[in-house]
């Protein structure tokens, strides 16, 4: 199948191209408020809700050095709950090496470690791995996207004029990567389809997208980088208005940038937007030599749409068929790329999960949310006690102005002297102040009542203690304990294996396809194997039916059964009648391979065999006659005799007089 081509539509098809992703975007906003909610868990996580005013002045006392004042605690119970059950996920799926393995039947294990070669360059150039543990923290907190794209980096053609505007070319353009890329999207700037369960997106979802932040030069160099952009609209990109605001707030769409306001105590004023480094542009000559009004930052969307093409008169074959194109656009205005999907999976490429789809949809609550209400009402007990310490150190008394000075009462030195007026001469002090009686009944109830509530929430969440790192005293067996632990996790096994079915199945087979369909020949380097591995695409095709994607909760052992051949090469290595029954020397090198050790360059040719077998013969033939004192009539063996060259014995020689170019060989890389 040809790989998918770019597109430069006519302007009346980008203009009806436009008005949908407007649409698109106004659907987003309209429905319901997903990035308030998503704010919320966040501040929760964070422990960043309580913003009352005597929490502030605590805090900025503190800052300011007075340590007498007590902040308002937020009980941790949204955070140690997330990273259990994100620990837990990626401790199955991202622990491996490579991450996801590749098997197959023996007569293709070759195939098969090539697409394992070309799965751990591209997942270590890409950070796969980073990318994945940014989902597993999106997805425990509300819901997760992962984005699986075949990706070309060009080298940037040198441009006549040096300028944004559209010109000839000096050189084409060479690919200098490709390979399967896998992004995380963003879940406050990702807008889906959502009439259909989240899910089920990829499958039967009719658009999704994301938008994403660039400054000028950044979008400089993602243009040069696309195989093929529409030229004339590139000086239209830097040139169109950006929606952007200092706050993200108050956007016409909602597919605009937003970034939320979470830590306003952070080092940094992460939301702010308003950094415009193109000031020293006005009225510059580079300005005018450019002729371009250039931005300080850019909206670009990418995104994915399943539409019929004749519905906006786009002339490309089978035009009332459904198609998936990939779009991406600058400032939501201007439509720098466009390419038609012939992907043979038929998926728009972006994997939506949410662990705690019940089948209630949009309604079920994610695994954060389930822990707010105890982390609230935990919080609000412990702070019960911190107002009793304030209550015990500020104290409340009556005093009689007429005898005692305001000022020398909220004094704030413990040893300061209170003089008393002269109108208080000659009488008793206890007059003049009355101290309210001070107890504290409830301060031992309400800590107890927070662990329990607590562990409330750890039972919701169908977590414990010890999962979250916490010591726990008790006296279990061994046998106890691990039956214990053992049900701790038994929900996380369920998510694993939902995560497994929704996400990461139909995602391998996108990765084993897209390799299949798009790779070219070439040569990459193994780390798994320390060594460069030719690739040889044709052979790859040819055994598409042959290959198995594994990864931690399908691992490689479970796919080939590796455990129980090793007990069978134990078994025929000890028993001769077996032995003689197999290819014992091919079983070994197999069962290697799937191990990620390559021991096919050392095994013997049919044609060493024979001669080694030959000579052992003559060996015994020449020792028996010395023996006896008879002289051998038959001559010595010789490797020529047999087609066996002994210097081909040696694996550097004989990898180096077998070696051809990518692309010409059926057996693959030995």
């Amino acid at each position: 199948m040809a790989a998918a081509q770019a597109f430069i539509p006519p302007k009346l098809v980008q203009e009806g191209l436009l008005q949908y992703h407007r649409h698109l975007g106004q659907l987003a906003q309209n429905l319901w408020p997903m990035r308030e909610q998503m704010r919320r868990v966040d501040l929760a996580y964070l422990r960043e809700e309580d913003l009352t005013v005597d929490q502030w002045r605590a805090k900025y006392a503190n800052v300011q050095g007075d340590t007498n004042r007590f902040q308002n605690i937020t009980v941790p119970v949204v955070k140690p709950q997330v990273n259990s059950a994100v620990d837990y996920q990626v401790s199955v799926f991202l622990t491996d090496y490579p991450i996801f393995g590749v098997v197959s039947s023996p007569e293709y294990i070759d195939q098969a470690l090539q697409l394992q070669s070309l799965i751990e360059e591209n997942s270590i150039r890409t950070g796969w791995i980073a990318e994945f543990n940014l989902f597993f923290f999106d997805a425990f907190k509300y819901w997760g996207c992962v984005e699986v794209c075949w990706d070309k980096i060009v080298t940037a053609a040198l441009e006549t004029d040096m300028s944004f505007t559209a010109g000839q070319e000096g050189r084409p353009k060479e690919i200098i990567w490709q390979g399967n890329r896998i992004t995380r999207w963003d879940p406050y700037n990702t807008y889906m389809d959502r009439r259909c369960d989240i899910h089920k997106i990829a499958e039967k979802g009719d658009y999704a997208g994301h938008t994403e932040i660039m400054t000028r030069t950044q979008l400089k160099t993602f243009i040069n980088k696309l195989d093929v952009k529409i030229i004339s609209n590139v000086t239209a990109a830097f040139d169109s208005p950006s929606l952007l605001s200092s706050s993200g707030a108050n956007i016409p769409y909602g597919n605009s940038y937003y970034l939320p306001l979470l830590n306003i105590s952070s080092l940094t004023d992460a939301t702010s937007l308003d950094e415009d480094w193109s000031g020293w542009l006005a009225g510059s000559t580079a300005q005018k030599a450019h002729k371009i009004n250039g931005k300080g930052l850019y909206e670009v969307s990418t995104e994915y749409v399943r539409i019929i093409p004749s519905d906006f008169d786009l002339r490309v074959p089978a035009p009332n068929t459904p198609q998936i194109w990939k779009l991406i656009w600058v400032n939501h205005s201007v439509l720098i790329y466009a390419e038609r999907q012939t992907n043979a999976h038929e998926k728009i490429p972006t994997f939506f999960w949410n662990p705690a789809n019940e089948g209630l949809g949009a309604q079920s609550k994610s695994l954060a949310e389930d822990g707010i209400p105890f982390q609230q009402t935990t919080s609000a007990l412990m702070n019960s006690v911190i107002a009793s310490r304030r209550r015990a150190i500020t104290d409340r008394v009556l005093f009689d102005p007429s005898r005692v000075l305001q000022a020398h009462i909220d004094n704030p030195n413990p040893s300061a002297k209170i003089p008393v007026r002269p109108s208080a001469y000659g009488k008793p002090v206890s007059e003049a102040v009355y101290q309210f009686p001070y107890r504290d009944d409830q301060a031992g109830t309400a800590l107890q009542e927070i662990g329990q509530i607590v562990n409330f929430g750890n039972i919701q969440n169908g977590q414990n203690s010890v999962r979250q790192g916490q010591f726990v005293k008790g006296n279990k067996t061994d046998s106890q304990w691990s039956d214990s632990m053992s049900a701790a996790t038994s929900k996380d096994q369920r998510t694993a294996l939902v995560a497994e079915a929704v996400v990461f199945t139909p995602l391998k087979e996108v990765l084993k396809l897209n390799y299949l369909q798009y790779q070219s020949g070439t040569e990459v380097y193994s780390p798994s194997r320390q060594q460069s591995v030719k690739i040889d695409p044709v052979a790859l095709r040819r055994a598409v039916i042959n290959f198995k994607i594994t990864d931690g909760l399908l691992p490689k052992q479970k796919v080939i059964s590796s455990d129980a051949m090793k007990i069978g090469m134990q078994v025929i290595g000890s028993s001769p009648q077996i032995g003689a029954a197999y290819n014992i020397g091919p079983m070994f090198s197999y069962l290697m391979k799937t191990e990620n050790a390559n021991f096919t360059p050392f095994e013997k040719s049919p044609q060493q065999q024979a001669y080694e077998q030959a000579l052992a013969a003559w060996n015994n033939i020449a020792m028996t006659a010395a023996q006896k004192g008879m002289e051998i009539s038959t001559p010595q063996p010789k490797p020529q005799e047999y087609g066996y060259d002994p210097a081909m014995s040696d694996p550097r020689t004989a990898a180096a007089a077998s070696a051809q170019p990518a692309g010409t060989s059926a057996s693959g890389v030995q």
